[in-house]
Order: C-alpha cells, then sequence, then structure tokens
C-alpha cells in the first residue's frame, strides 16, 4: 500500500497548484480587466480586483474596425486547414515509426525536429518568391502551408508515443476477425488514441491562431487576425490593444473547451 501523503506533501502541491494558476490566469485577468474595464483602468494602479462596472464600448469600437471579422474568418480557415495537415501527415507517421522498424529510422526522428531547428525569419524571402510563383500568396491555404509545417513535427511525435503505449495484440486480434491493417487501425487503434490526437489538433490550432511573423509576411490584403492586429493596433490606444488581445485569445479557449473530454480521456480524469 502506498503511504499517505503527509499534510507537508499536501501543502506543497496545493500551493504549487496555486502558484501555477496565478502564473497562468494572471496576465488573462490583466488583459479582460484592461479590456472590459475601460479607459481609466487600464492606467490606474493598484489594479482594482474587479471593474465596479463593465464597459463593452472598448469591444464594440474594436470589433466595429473595418476588417476586423474578415481578418477572423481568415485565421479560423488557416488554423482549421493547419489542424487537418498537420494530422493528416503526423498520424500516418506517427503510426509507421511506432509500428514499422526500417532503417534510418533514429535519424527519421532527428530530422523531424530539425524541421523546428530553422528560423521563419530565414526562410521568409524564399517562401514568398515560391508562394507568388505557386500563386497561393496571400492566402489562408499559403499560411496553413507554413503553420502546418510548424505543427507536424510535434504532432508527429505525439501520435507515435501514443500508438507505442497501445499494445500491437489488440491489432493482431483484428486481423484474426478479418480486419485489413487499415480496418484494423481505424476501428482498434484510431479509437484508443483519440484524447492524444484531440491534444496534438489543439497544439496545431493554438500554434496557427497565434503565429504572427508567417502570416504577416504572406500575406498582405487576407491577413489573418494576429498579423492584423499587429499592423492597425500598433498605434492605437493600449485599451484598444487590450480588447484585441482579448478576442484573440477567446477562440483558442473555446477550443480547447470543446475538446476537453479528450484531454480528460488522456490524463486518465472521468467525465462527470
Amino acid at each position: 500500500m502506498n503511504p499517505r501523503p503527509s499534510r507537508f506533501d499536501r501543502a506543497l502541491f496545493f500551493t504549487g497548484l496555486a502558484v501555477l494558476c496565478v502564473w497562468t490566469l494572471l496576465p488573462i485577468y490583466l488583459l479582460a480587466l484592461g479590456a472590459l474595464g475601460g479607459r481609466d483602468i487600464v492606467s490606474q494602479w493598484p489594479k482594482p480586483f474587479a471593474p465596479f462596472s463593465v464597459a463593452l464600448d472598448t469591444l464594440r469600437t474594436f470589433l466595429a474596425i473595418d476588417g476586423v471579422w474578415r481578418a477572423t474568418w481568415v485565421s479560423v480557415k488557416a488554423a482549421a486547414m493547419t489542424m487537418v495537415m498537420a494530422l493528416a501527415m503526423g498520424v500516418p507517421a506517427g503510426y509507421a515509426l511506432a509500428r514499422f522498424r526500417f532503417r534510418g529510422s533514429g535519424a527519421y526522428r532527428i530530422l523531424i525536429l530539425m524541421t523546428r531547428a530553422f528560423p521563419v525569419a530565414i526562410l521568409a524571402l524564399p517562401l514568398t518568391v515560391s508562394f507568388i510563383r505557386l500563386g497561393v500568396y496571400d492566402t489562408p491555404f499559403g499560411v496553413a502551408l507554413v503553420h502546418a509545417v510548424l505543427a507536424t513535427p510535434f504532432a508527429t511525435l505525439v501520435c507515435a508515443s501514443l500508438f507505442m503505449g497501445i499494445p500491437r495484440e489488440f491489432e493482431e486480434a483484428a486481423w484474426v476477425f478479418g480486419c485489413s491493417r487499415f480496418t484494423g487501425f481505424i476501428k482498434v487503434v484510431l479509437p484508443l488514441a483519440l484524447p492524444g490526437i484531440a491534444a496534438a489538433s489543439i497544439f496545431a490550432f493554438v500554434l496557427s491562431w497565434n503565429e504572427v511573423f508567417a502570416a504577416s509576411v504572406l500575406t498582405v490584403r487576407q491577413r489573418p487576425l494576429t498579423a492584423f492586429l499587429l499592423s492597425v493596433l500598433s498605434e492605437s490606444p493600449l485599451h484598444l490593444q487590450f480588447a484585441g488581445g482579448l478576442i484573440l485569445i477567446v477562440p483558442s479557449v473555446l477550443f480547447i473547451f470543446l475538446v476537453r473530454r479528450r484531454l480528460f480521456a488522456m490524463w486518465g480524469i472521468g467525465n462527470r
């Protein structure tokens, strides 16, 4: 039997948990306070725990800026395409790494990580020229291509770890009952790996939604929201910048909220 944790261990655990929550939520709280508390609270110090009145005028002013909704829609399309492309490449590659032994598999893993070793800034000019020639410059698809390259290594390695943790005997049992390798993967392996695939999809979506450099370089008219905010709000009042930041994080939080059950299943937390 495992010994019960002492009071000191429990106090240390809850203290660390509280510090982690404050570290994570305090910036979001200050951002929301600056966006919803009005112009005066932005420069006020010390900050109030909660604004006495919630002012939506700042958010209305921000949402009324010409081009905000178009940029938001471009970001949604680019993030969705990034997620699909990253999973379409990462899931089969992760399965191959987990189930097949082939010469150079270790080098292949290193090469996957090496794709993150080159800063996007170095590739900005070649990518711009290539995308203009291919006709995908200044399109959500072009932005999604670059973001998918950034997200695929993580998706591949996460999926490889997932499939390595699923016993091969499950697939062999499916083959005995008449399933092919593909149908056995779809009916047996994939449902067991869905929590981890959900985590990889969250990473791909959030990476694309928050990335700003490639989105700024590869677009002119169809700018995603991050690039649009960088160009429009750089000279705007501070409370409008807070409003833009708050609007920027809302879709990511909503997306994580929608797939939370898959994450809880991966972490072994029962749904209630």
